[in-house]
């Protein structure tokens, strides 16, 4: 009755199934591995040429980057008269209001007009420069500190 469960027709048959048992795994994962393998090999150049195609766009068309100005008026001292006259005079971010020295932002205002001569930004930079490096709290603080942008 279990005469085909021993192919060997041996007494002691435990070890033919043991060994039928690792020649069915060892085949089944080289079957395994190299129906894989192909299917990797193909997703490798399906990858390849949506990269080449990628490149080919990307080197095809000019990206341009759009800078959006910053509310100048974060900075204590700046209004919105003032902040319309920098951003006149090409001063729309914080880093470029850090980037200006104190004497510089002083020329601009005197050249706007007495309105605008009381102002003083000796610390605009250094505020600017807070803002821009998101170190509001440090910012705030300082702020409080100060009158109209000028240090108590």
């Amino acid at each position: 009755m279990y005469e085909h469960f021993n192919p060997l027709g041996l007494s002691d048959a435990w070890w033919q199934h043991i060994l039928m048992i690792v020649v069915a795994a060892v085949l089944g994962y080289i079957i395994g591995y190299y129906s894989r393998r192909s299917e990797i090999e193909g997703l490798e150049i399906e990858l390849a040429g949506i990269d080449a195609s990628l490149d080919d766009c990307l080197s095809s068309k000019k990206i341009d980057v759009v800078v959006r100005p910053d509310d100048l008026k974060i900075v204590e001292g700046i209004g919105p008269k003032i902040e319309e006259l920098f951003k006149s005079q090409g001063i729309t971010t914080f880093a470029k209001l850090a980037a200006s020295s104190a004497e510089h932002l002083r020329e601009i205002l005197v050249t706007a007009g007495t309105n605008f001569q009381i102002h003083d930004p000796t610390t605009w930079p250094q505020q600017a420069a807070m803002a821009r490096d998101g170190k509001w709290d440090e910012l705030k603080k300082w702020q409080d500190e100060l009158y109209k942008g000028r240090p108590e």
